[in-house]
């Protein structure tokens, strides 16, 4: 190893070392959850963004907020693919990984390619935390484990520690600054500038000028001490993706959607209003929407989930475009208030960010738990539109589609995204407000002939008028509506006649949503038919068997409930229906209900996404 006398890796001068071009790379980042592991891999993930690569993320928290440190359990993760041609996933293999102690090394390892480089802080791998970590020895020892890896220790702490000795900083606020130790390592490694990290820093903690100075100096020392140390044989470089010409910005799904919603009340010139209480992992689109007051929004944080969505019925009733964000727990406390959205058939659009389990499960973890829930969970008869973003970046175009649907319909609409597309991030191309498809909203203002409960013919969506308008009277509550007048009614054949009307309004829809797509031909072997956050790892899966020849076609479903009216029509010409879901069969049930088609389930239900060679291992089966 170089020398290292002055703790910042230089030792007299850089070493000229070989730029290996590569096309992609896969790191993981993993350590304790205090060890700054998502804040590592959110900055990496912007510089690669800045240099023009593609990139996909995998940020994975531990389950356990408050774990014990050093556990299995407390181990965090932030997994970046990035890359000079177009990908769709986070990778199913790393190239690097890079392990803050043993617990993340023995938690990750497996996922490290053969021929991968670990990069392991060497200063944690003690007696103590191979005990925290149920080893019985040190795993970098493993003949194994080298014969397999390139592995490189490196002494992250103390190297951070000798950077900063200067500063008089107290040793555990120096140790905490060894995430920008590793980032800058990972830097020189892979060709990425320090500048706009270092002014990232200054922004983010410029009231305090020592941690300033400490962080901006510990991921020089890591970059300093790849460059001059000996362990590093080589840098390597990515080369810029071709993108279509356009403005863009690093965007996770939860920020897309608060965007999307943002979008399409100002497309509709109505007020935002989110009511929602803090839940993980849907909480981040209440905190961005409630940095938007300029544009007209409301938010209100609630006490409870039931306050907050009838605190957006509420918003809706008075002419604002209404909104409401939970997780799986909390939409099943707001079943009752969403039913009272139906009865008052007043627009309202619920956010589901989908996680593992039920009741509070693995709250950090992925899985698309709740397709039943959305169309069939309220009692009644309560049909409600779901829509499922697709991408982290598909999320902000759900917002709106879910939008326009509540007010031209009159009706609540659900948007299924989880907790991968939620946290996940990609290069997004900003839209222009032009391209957001027209949406009108009439607001009833003359009283002849009004009646709150009269239908357009059309759509059979009653009047929206704002409370308060001269001559217009209106019906709320949640006991039946008598047609027309909306007047509390118990007569049987007109609680018969509003259940078939609410029914056919949003069967109606499926009129009006674009006909399903099929990514390759229209006949065949082998359609699989996805929905939500498995498009990347089915796309994928689909391109690298075409390429082969495989007879294997691929749809991807947003619209859940209706379905697209001509869905039926394309699964009838392939031999056999793939539908791989993160849950045990969740659209599977709707299709075979449906269209009395025997499609096949491919269950995975770890609190992980799909690998994309589990998904071409499953449909070579068959073919």
């Amino acid at each position: 190893m170089a020398d290292q006398s002055d703790g910042s890796g230089h030792n007299g001068g850089p070493q000229k070392k070989e730029v290996v071009e590569v096309e992609s790379v896969a790191i993981r980042f993993a350590g304790d959850s205090g060890d700054g592991m998502q804040l590592t891999g959110d900055r990496f993930s912007t510089a690669s963004a800045i240099a023009g690569n593609d990139l996909r993320t995998f940020p994975d928290y531990p389950a356990e907020i408050r774990a014990p440190i050093g556990t299995l359990a407390g181990v965090s993760a932030f997994q970046i693919n990035f890359s000079s041609s177009d990908i769709h996933t986070p990778g199913d293999v790393l190239d690097v990984l890079v392990a803050m102690n043993p617990a993340a090394m023995k938690g990750n390892i497996e996922d490290l390619k053969r021929g991968g480089i670990l990069i392991a802080n060497s200063d944690s791998f003690t007696e103590k935390n191979f005990q925290k970590a149920d080893l019985d020895s040190n795993p970098l020892d493993n003949e194994e484990i080298r014969g397999k890896y390139q592995v490189l220790e490196v002494p992250i702490t103390g190297l951070t520690r000798n950077a900063l000795e200067e500063l008089d900083l107290q040793s555990n606020l120096a140790d905490r600054c060894k995430n920008f130790f590793a980032l800058g390592l990972m830097f020189w490694m892979y060709s990425r500038p320090m500048e706009h990290t270092k002014s990232w820093i200054k922004d983010k903690f410029g009231s305090r000028s020592e941690i300033v100075e400490a962080n901006a100096r510990a991921l020089e020392a890591g970059y300093y001490y790849g460059e001059n140390t000996e362990i590093i044989a080589n840098q390597y470089e990515v080369h810029e993706a071709t993108y279509p010409e356009g403005r863009y910005r690093n965007i996770s799904g939860n920020v897309a959607v608060a965007y999307g919603f943002i979008a399409a009340a100002q497309k509709l010139g109505l007020k935002l209003f989110c009511g929602a209480y803090p839940i993980t992992p849907a909480s981040e689109v209440l905190h961005e929407l409630s940095k938007h007051k300029n544009f007209d929004v409301l938010t209100f944080q609630a006490e409870d989930e039931i306050a907050a969505v009838s605190a957006a019925i509420g918003a809706s009733f008075a002419g604002a475009l209404g909104v409401t964000c939970s997780s799986g727990p909390g939409i099943a406390l707001k079943g009752e208030a969403i039913g009272l959205a139906v009865m008052t058939e007043l627009p309202l659009v619920i956010l589901n960010v989908q996680r593992a389990g039920p009741s509070t499960g693995l709250p950090t973890k992925t899985e698309q738990s709740d397709l039943l829930m959305a169309v069939y969970g309220r009692n009644g008869e309560s049909p409600v539109p779901v829509i499922a973003a697709s991408t982290p970046a598909d999320c902000y175009f759900a917002a709106i589609e879910a939008s326009r649907i509540a007010v031209k319909y009159m009706t609540p609409v659900m948007v299924l995204t989880d907790g991968y597309l939620a946290n996940g991030s990609v290069p997004w191309l900003l839209p222009s407000f032009s391209d957001i498809p027209e949406m009108a909203v009439e607001h009833r203002t003359d009283p002849e002939n009004f009646m709150p409960y009269v239908r357009d013919p059309e759509t059979l969506s009653r009047p929206w008028a704002i409370p308060g308008t001269p001559g217009l009277q209106h019906r709320i509550g949640g006991i039946e509506k008598q047609d027309g007048t909306g007047n509390v009614n118990y007569d049987p054949a007109n609680h018969e006649h509003m259940v078939v009307m609410r029914a056919e309004k949003i069967a109606r829809i499926a009129k009006d949503i674009a006909p399903v797509e099929i990514m390759g031909e229209e006949s065949g072997k082998v359609l699989v038919v996805g929905w939500g956050g498995t498009y990347g790892a089915i796309t994928a899966a689909i391109e690298a068997l075409q390429a082969r020849g495989a007879s294997v076609s691929q749809v991807h479903l947003k619209h859940l409930h209706p379905f697209p009216a001509n869905f039926e029509e394309v699964m009838r010409k392939f031999d056999k229906i793939l539908v791989p879901e993160l849950n045990l069969g969740q659209l599977v049930k709707l299709i075979r209900s449906e269209y009395v088609i025997d499609a096949i389930g491919y269950s995975k239900v770890q609190g992980k996404p799909f690998k994309v060679s589990e998904l071409i291992i499953k449909i070579e089966e068959l073919l």
